[in-house]
């Protein structure tokens, strides 16, 4: 990859990081409240132009610290070339009431997303939904993940707890 197409891809993955951050309206940030976090390690991924797939397996860590296991899928329509080794990423879990029950993340998530990576890459994706799309999942840090791969679209994930 050239040096002028490297700037390129790393303009608009921050530009992309901008629009993401302003993806969830500040209202609906303002009335949140944290209720922990949710890791998920993502399987290996193929971008077939219009879209890819990747299976997850998931942790909720409740603020309380109360532990609950998802798997899931995570998809993107939009662009997607490239492949990746699979990765983790890593979700502040956001409710506008102060304990969200057993198994409130199980459902579906819609949202931005925007991954590179050269090597190593870097992506995020926020998203709304689970229990009656009462959940928002805001990027903690990063994703992290191994592949060579451009993407940006509109990302849905969907969660099932393991029982």
């Amino acid at each position: 990859m050239s040096q002028r197409t490297r700037l390129a891809a790393c303009l608009l993955f921050a530009s992309t990081v901008v629009a993401l951050s302003a993806a969830i309206p500040a209202s609906a940030q303002s009335h949140s409240i944290r209720q922990g976090v949710l890791t998920c390690r993502t399987s290996a991924s193929v971008g077939l132009v219009v879209g890819s797939r990747q299976r997850l397996r998931c942790q909720f860590r409740s603020a309380s610290g109360r532990i609950q296991n998802y798997t899931g899928t995570i998809g993107r329509l939009g662009l997607d070339l490239g492949i990746t080794a699979g990765g983790v990423m890593t979700w502040a879990v956001l409710a506008s009431t102060a304990n969200i029950p057993t198994g409130a993340l199980a459902g579906e998530f819609v949202g931005a997303s925007g991954d590179i990576s050269v090597g190593l890459g870097v992506g995020a994706n926020v998203l709304v939904g689970g229990t009656r799309k009462s959940v928002s999942l805001q990027p903690l840090s990063i994703e992290g993940q191994v592949g060579a791969n451009l993407a940006l679209g509109v990302a849905r994930m969907r969660l099932t707890p393991v029982t």
